[in-house]
């Protein structure tokens, strides 16, 4: 199941070349994911604190510029494969405002289960297996 977060560009994400500066696609990500895993793990807190877990790798390829505009872009977020410490999620950022569907950029983010106490990677618990594979999309 795809999850789809709708993310406002700020005035201040725009760069000297009228679009959104690089670094700020992975705050849009970053945003979508953060609400994603919340809904996911059914969290009523602070996710992080249920769940703790850190981002190890994450790739973006840009695929167009995204400008300052009104209605918002959607970040679509969903899980690729789950591990045993660890999982995949893959995302992208979609115009969707025009009636067609614009991908901006794509990207895959791994993510690593830890101890919120020690910060040693451990092996993800029964809840979160369970929660994240509901989510697999393939292919």
């Amino acid at each position: 199941m795809t999850f789809t977060h709708p993310v406002l560009v700020r005035w201040s994400d725009i760069d000297s070349y009228d679009h959104v500066n690089n670094v700020r696609y992975f705050d849009y990500l970053q945003e979508a994911r953060i609400a994603f895993l919340g809904q996911v793990m059914e969290t009523t807190g602070d996710f992080f604190a249920q769940y703790p877990c850190v981002l190890v790798s994450q790739t973006v390829d840009y695929l167009r510029p995204i400008l300052l505009r009104h209605p918002p872009y959607d970040v679509d977020v969903w899980v690729e494969t789950v591990g045993t410490s660890s999982y995949t999620l893959g995302s992208r950022i979609v115009d969707r405002s025009g009636g067609s569907e614009d991908v901006y950029a794509k990207a895959e983010s791994v993510l690593v289960a830890v101890d919120g106490a020690t910060h040693a990677k451990r092996p993800l618990v029964d809840a979160e297996r369970v929660a994240l594979r509901k989510h697999v999309v393939s292919g």
